[in-house]
């Protein structure tokens, strides 16, 4: 390897001119000869049988190519792991914007006009909205075929609308509790959150002269969808090709194939391209949002602030179906984090994944994790308020240290929680003197990044070009930028010289795909063993051609270099000799999660006026305790990003659902953060050499996404003596608990 001269320097992303520009070429912008316009019916009932329904007049619509329902595709359901999503509704729908039928158009406008032709007869049936009701004697059990779908984690042992409940721990909690001086409970609740990307989902389906299916589309996880439309739909995987597109946005939410199994039966039944998109009505009402969740906390601490037990509950509001998530288990890894970052020796934490007629929930940045961290850290703070304690020292005294097992029995490397909120304390001046009704709170989590499998490519062109390939499709994160930077490292080019090209998913046999904060882990390691293998191959080529010893020699940007002697020769010279470029190959595999956690402390400074109940975020410092930062710029926008989502789901943004009809259905109804929402924004980068990417590098998209709106509930029940138990923390809320005391 050359003297670094990429790695650790801010780099503009290689994809930023043609996005700012509008050269970029998104799923809807793609178009082939002959293609058409795929609509979708939807469901105005939340729980109902679907007992007649006639397409003639649709059919007959002029433009109109082809109408399909149910009856078409009966009996066909997919899933990211549990496979219960019906490509459209069979005998009955389960929430309100659930598909029922579809057609296909000469145009858009077309398609709309005949859906509106479509005459349904449904049968209303008992319909059941939060979990408690679900879970009720009596209650209608929406799945009662359950244990016959492909993809359950465990059989149940009577029909439930509990699908999949999953426990961690360590200890016995009897014991702990027994030898606490104090157990404190409390019940927090939080809504849906939308992920809120600029591009709606969107697809392009094409069977070919082939017969092959050729698949554009909004989607993260392009290998994992071929496998689900295998499974889901009986198709044989070689007939399946997803082709690299660029995403408009993603945070976890696009990993279903959502509209493209419609899109592929409306093109196999007219024999011409399909395109579909979700306009945002039907984003909001029938995509896959961040799951609502009710969480219970029972907490064991001694008087002297020891943390003996922790037991918690949680329960997450599924929605229709469970097909959303993806393996191992169907459910939100983030119910584990209830424990938080804590040494406590008796814990047992639940988490239950529970049908409703309701929106499906899916995957959002650090899924599950918001939910429980804000019922916990929140939680904590009131601990620490009941022993008199600040809420700072309460934390620092129970923090994990190196050697100690988490909650969940769980030992990591060179842990630096405890130097990652004194950062956080020092850098906010947690402990400084403040205003009447302003208020600091605290709230610490810790994050791994997920592992998987990842393939790549470098190749060296004889015009001295380098070109990446990888099998990633990024959904605007940077790590194209990255990966570009990883080669010009190791082989001493300047960036700019470095290029990536997309694969299609014919070209490996699988990649994990983005999500938990993997990619520049596990696509970066692939790329360091390509550069590798495409140095050795052109080492050998040297030793052939000119005679030198291949362990003397490196790659110093244009130039063979003979360490011994110091002779150098042009490596494009090389190539021009043996008449062609060289193409090295990577690929990484790893199944578990990095055996390093990163920590994260964040403290929020707020003002809140008492006689309104308005709150006004003023500042937000956010620590980090991280690896190697590759690209300061992109590893910044991560935190940016993430802290943003993080003050919306805190004081903003709830995906509303009455009687299982969802009422936020635009951004004029649901709330992003805009630029004046947001506060002066304090990062601290704790550096270190560990780390399990490419030169000790970590992830850090979702780390910042957890402790964002704990702290903020912090602030505001320490500016004015009240605590929001229930998101998001409006000024209406704190109003009513000031006035109801």
């Amino acid at each position: 390897m050359v003297a670094i001269k990429n790695i650790g320097l801010a780099t503009p992303r290689q994809d930023g001119e043609a996005k700012v520009t509008g050269a970029t070429r998104y799923t809807q912008d793609l178009s082939l000869p002959g293609t058409l316009w795929g609509r979708c019916l939807r469901s105005p009932w939340p729980h109902a049988r679907v007992t007649r329904m006639d397409t003639s007049a649709a059919e007959r619509l002029p433009g109109v190519h082809a109408v399909i329902t149910g009856a078409d595709v009966l009996g066909l359901r997919y899933g990211r792991r549990l496979h219960d999503v019906p490509v459209l509704a069979d005998e009955r729908v389960r929430f309100v914007g659930e598909r029922v039928a579809a057609v296909a158009a000469e145009d858009r406008e077309t398609a709309e006009e005949a859906l509106l032709l479509i005459d349904v007869t449904y049968e209303a049936l008992p319909s059941v909205f939060e979990p408690e009701e679900a879970l009720a004697g009596g209650a209608p059990v929406l799945h009662p075929d359950y244990n016959s779908y492909a993809g359950i984690p465990r059989p149940l042992e009577a029909p439930s609308n509990a699908f999949v409940t999953d426990t961690w721990g360590k200890g016995n909690v009897e014991v702990g509790f027994r030898e606490a001086d104090l157990i404190v409970e409390g019940t927090y609740s939080v809504p849906r959150q939308h992920q809120a990307y600029l591009e709606g989902h969107s697809c392009l389906v094409w069977i070919d002269e082939d017969n092959r299916i050729q698949v554009w589309a909004s989607n993260k996880v392009p290998y994992q969808v071929k496998e689900q439309l295998t499974i889901g739909l009986g198709l044989p995987e070689n007939r399946i090709r997803l082709n690299p597109v660029d995403i408009g946005g993603d945070y976890g939410g696009k990993g279903s194939p959502m509209d493209i199994p419609v899109a592929y039966f409306l093109a196999a039944k007219t024999g011409r391209p399909v395109r579909m998109a979700m306009d945002s009505l039907e984003e909001f009402t029938a995509g896959n949002p961040r799951h609502a969740a009710t969480i219970h906390l029972k907490t064991g601490v001694k008087q002297d602030g020891t943390l003996t037990a922790q037991e918690s509950q949680v329960w997450f509001n599924s929605g229709a179906y469970g097909g959303f998530k993806p393996a191992p288990g169907c459910n939100l890894g983030g119910a584990a984090k209830a424990g938080g970052p804590y040494r406590i020796p008796h814990v047992r934490l639940t988490g239950t994944q529970v049908y409703t007629n309701t929106v499906p929930g899916g995957f959002m940045r650090a899924p599950g994790e918001p939910q429980v961290v804000f019922a916990a850290e929140s939680h904590m703070d009131g601990i620490a308020a009941m022993l008199g304690m600040d809420p700072a020292e309460f934390r620092l005294k129970n923090l994990l240290r190196d050697g100690d097992f988490d909650p969940v029995g769980m030992k990591y490397q060179n842990m630096r929680a405890r130097e990652t909120v004194e950062a956080a304390v020092e850098a906010s001046g947690f402990g400084s003197p403040k205003k009447e009704n302003v208020g600091r709170g605290i709230a610490v989590g810790e994050r791994t990044t997920a592992g998987g499998e990842s393939h790549a490519a470098v190749t060296l062109n004889l015009d001295g070009s380098v070109v990446v390939n990888s099998s990633i499709f990024e959904p605007g994160t940077g790590t194209y930028t990255v990966l570009s930077k990883i080669v010009a490292e190791e082989l001493g080019v300047p960036v700019d010289r470095v290029s990536v090209e997309v694969w299609d998913t014919d070209a490996v046999p699988f990649d994990t795909g983005v999500g938990g904060s993997r990619s520049t882990r596990m696509a970066g390691l692939a790329v360091l063993g390509a550069s590798a293998d495409v140095s050795q191959q052109l080492y050998r080529v040297t030793g052939d051609l000119m005679g030198w010893p291949e362990g003397e020699l490196s790659i110093e940007g244009d130039d063979i270099v003979r360490r011994d002697t110091g002779e150098r020769s042009p490596w494009v010279g090389l190539l021009a000799r043996i008449g062609g470029p060289i193409s090295g190959r990577g690929v990484a595999r790893d199944p578990d999660r990095s055996p390093i956690t990163s920590f994260t402390a964040q403290v929020a400074e707020v003002s809140v006026d008492p006689e309104t109940g308005a709150i006004k975020l003023e500042r937000l410092t956010t620590a980090h305790d991280v690896g190697t930062v590759l690209n300061p710029l992109d590893h910044q926008g991560q935190i940016d990003g993430a802290v943003i989502q993080g003050v919306g789901f805190a004081l903003t943004e709830e995906l509303g659902v009455e009687e299982g009809r969802v009422s936020t259905v635009s951004f004029g109804d649901y709330k992003i953060p805009n630029a004046a929402d947001l506060p002066r924004l304090d990062t601290v980068l704790l550096e270190s050499g560990m780390g399990s990417g490419p030169y000790n590098a970590r992830g850090i998209g979702e780390n910042p996404s957890g402790c964002v709106a704990p702290a903020i509930a912090n602030a505001v029940a320490d500016a004015v003596g009240v605590r929001v138990k229930a998101l998001p923390v409006t000024a209406e809320k704190v109003y009513r608990a000031l006035r109801d005391g």
